[in-house]
Parts: C-alpha cells; sequence; structure tokens
C-alpha cells in the first residue's frame, strides 16, 4: 500500500544463491573481455570461470552479450517496489533515493569490477549501445512507477496517450515530472559511480552517491569549491 514502510523480507536462501551465480557470471565475463576482448570472450569461458555449466548461463542471460551490460530486471523490479513501498511523506526525489541506495549497498565490494567494466563498454561500441538501451528500458519503467506513486490515491486510470506522431515515442503517454526525475535519478547513479571509481579505493560511495542527490534537492546551486 502506497505510503507504508517497506517491510519485506530479506531475500531467501534461494534468492541470495540466484543473485550470487548471476554476479559470478557477470564478473567473470567482465575480467575475461578486459583481459581478452568481448568478442573473444565465449559463453563456455564465462561459464567455466564461474564455474557453471553453459546451460546454466542461460538461465540469467538471454544473450553472450546481455553478461557484459549487467542489467538485472530483479534488481529494477526491487527498486519500483521500495519506491512504491516508501513512506508518503518522503518527496519523491527522496523516495528514489533511497530505492536506489538500497540496490547499491554492495558496490563498494565491486570497485575493480565496475572500472573493468567501463573500459570493456569503452572498447565494445556495440556493448555500449545494448547497455544505453537497457538503462533506457529500466528508466521508461522507473518513470512509471514514479507515476504510480504521484497518482492520487483510488485513481488507477492509466493517462490517454497523445495523438500524432509522439504517441510512437516510448513513454510518451507519461507526464513530464515522471519521466525528467527518473532520468535524473539514472544520471545521478551514472556519475556516483564514475566519481567514486576516479577518486580510488579510498573514496566512499554512499558519502559521493549522498552528496550528488543532495546537490539535485538543494536546486544545483554553484558550490563554493568541490573534488
Amino acid at each position: 500500500m502506497k505510503g507504508m514502510p517497506n517491510k519485506a523480507a530479506e531475500p531467501g536462501l534461494r534468492e541470495r544463491k540466484k543473485q550470487a551465480t548471476r554476479t559470478a557470471l557477470a564478473d567473470a565475463a567482465i575480467r575475461l573481455a578486459a583481459e581478452h576482448g568481448a568478442e573473444n570472450v565465449t559463453v563456455e569461458a564465462i561459464s567455466d570461470a564461474a564455474g557453471v555449466s553453459p546451460r546454466t548461463f542461460f538461465n540469467y542471460f538471454d544473450t553472450h552479450d546481455d553478461a557484459f551490460v549487467m542489467i538485472d530486471a530483479e534488481v529494477g523490479q526491487r527498486v519500483r517496489r521500495a519506491l512504491l513501498d516508501a513512506p508518503a511523506e518522503l518527496s519523491p526525489l527522496d523516495a528514489v533515493r533511497e530505492a536506489l541506495a538500497a540496490e547499491l549497498v554492495e558496490v563498494e565490494q565491486r570497485h575493480e569490477v565496475w572500472n573493468l567494466r567501463a573500459k570493456v563498454l569503452q572498447k565494445s561500441p556495440h556493448l555500449l549501445v545494448r547497455s544505453l538501451g537497457a538503462h533506457m528500458a529500466d528508466e521508461l519503467e522507473l518513470a512509471t512507477a514514479i507515476a504510480q506513486r504521484l497518482r492520487p490515491e483510488g485513481d488507477a486510470a492509466a493517462e490517454e496517450p497523445p495523438e500524432g506522431p509522439e504517441q510512437c515515442m516510448p513513454g510518451a503517454e507519461l507526464e513530464l515530472y515522471p519521466r525528467l526525475l527518473a532520468a535524473v535519478a539514472g544520471t545521478a547513479v551514472r556519475v556516483s559511480v564514475e566519481h567514486w571509481c576516479a577518486q580510488g579505493t579510498d573514496a566512499s560511495f554512499p558519502e559521493i552517491f549522498r552528496r550528488v542527490f543532495a546537490h539535485l534537492a538543494s536546486g544545483l546551486p554553484r558550490p563554493p569549491a568541490e573534488s
């Protein structure tokens, strides 16, 4: 119910094992791609490095390239659920921030992998395009959840899609604010990760993440001085 705190239980053993296997496959794919080039890395090599069978690989990824993109549909679902379950007194920006923060708690443990992933995508334009497309789709789903949170209680009616050429654009039926907030939040996460990676392992990702959203909440005034 909207406005109630999220009291969902921690993932069970089965879910944690699935998350661990997916992470192991994604990490193996990135490490191998950083060393040999993504186009030279096979599903068999990734699976072998992660200690699973190629058949298991396809339980987690639809294609070879998906392992390098590192977009997990279940993470997006949890973020949207947390957003919808966040206390009503939280502003939309704060609710989105907390929902994302809950999924980023283990980022600091994967500093090397995030750095390697950036290098892999830079060297593989087709993977960069695929990653961008996946992020845009995830952003649209987040915008839809934001719009649902903002909708008055009891108003479940979908907005009418606009007439004309714009109606064929994904998300065109959404209001401007949900689309903008979702796009800004996605950019905030990307900038937080990039800035954190550039600062080295001594930097605190949660601190950088909070600073980014604090800038957004304050309306982005020019700071006195910042590293």
